[in-house]
């Protein structure tokens, strides 16, 4: 299989506070890697890196072939984000933002491609209403939506379930699986284990700034996910993980 996303010794500062430490992380073309941890580990901040919308301050980003930052350009257009901002304009319609992403990406065959994924999301009959009239989870809907209009070949989600409700998260668990089946690359960080687990190849447990772990699901213990999460919390709590990533920097 081919690497689509490649990092390697990923420094982040703000001032002085160190949030990434050294982190390595790839990713095979197909996967659906969860990346899990506690608040504060770092996993919005990798996240914003990967998308372009941050920049590292050590160590080599590449995205689908392409090296961050300098050839962002090229990046952002092979990949789709949901974000804590739905990137969406309130003043516009639903089918109307949509039509915009659309156009900008490129899209062949827009308008059948829009229906899909209004069907996808579950808003084609509040298609023609206007953004600032949905709900917090229905915009994280359109958001989505927005996300997945291009078919980008990764999906980064920065917790995608914050919002829903119950049917909406099962909504969002069926497009997942479907931009999966495509063979789709997806990074998802989730504080949900148990939706995690059930959506999710692999597992990566992100704390203190590094990658702790990492399990295929196939190679998950048979007391699960949340075992396994504990477990590379505790080991990362040991003095000498702690030494190891100041001495690292």
């Amino acid at each position: 299989m081919t690497a689509i996303i490649e990092v390697s010794r990923l420094i982040k500062r703000f001032g002085p506070k160190v949030v990434l430490r050294q982190l390595d992380f790839q990713v095979e073309q197909g996967e659906f890697v969860a990346l899990l941890g506690p608040n504060g580990a770092g996993k919005t901040t990798f996240l914003r890196i990967l998308s372009s919308l941050s920049r590292p301050t050590m160590g080599s980003v590449s995205v689908a072939g392409f090296t961050l930052p300098h050839q962002a350009a090229n990046v952002r257009r092979r990949l789709g984000v949901v974000s804590h901002m739905p990137l969406l304009y309130g003043d516009l319609s639903a089918e109307e933002n949509l039509l915009f992403y659309g156009r900008m990406y490129a899209v062949d065959q827009l308008a059948t491609r829009m229906d899909e994924v209004f069907e996808q999301v579950g808003l084609t009959q509040r298609r023609r209403d206007l953004v600032r009239t949905f709900s917090r989870g229905m915009q994280q809907r359109l958001a989505i939506g927005r996300a997945i209009l291009h078919d980008p070949e990764v999906l980064l989600l920065d917790e995608p379930h914050t919002g829903l409700d119950q049917d909406a998260c099962d909504m969002l668990d069926r497009a997942l699986r479907q931009v999966a089946v495509r063979g789709r690359t997806l990074v998802m960080t989730s504080h949900d284990l148990a939706r995690a687990e059930d959506l999710a190849s692999r597992f990566d447990v992100l704390t203190r700034g590094t990658i702790q772990g990492s399990i295929s699901r196939q190679d998950m213990p048979r007391d699960g996910l949340l075992a396994y999460y504990r477990q590379m919390l505790e080991q990362s709590q040991k003095p000498g993980s702690a030494r190891q990533a100041e001495a690292a920097l």
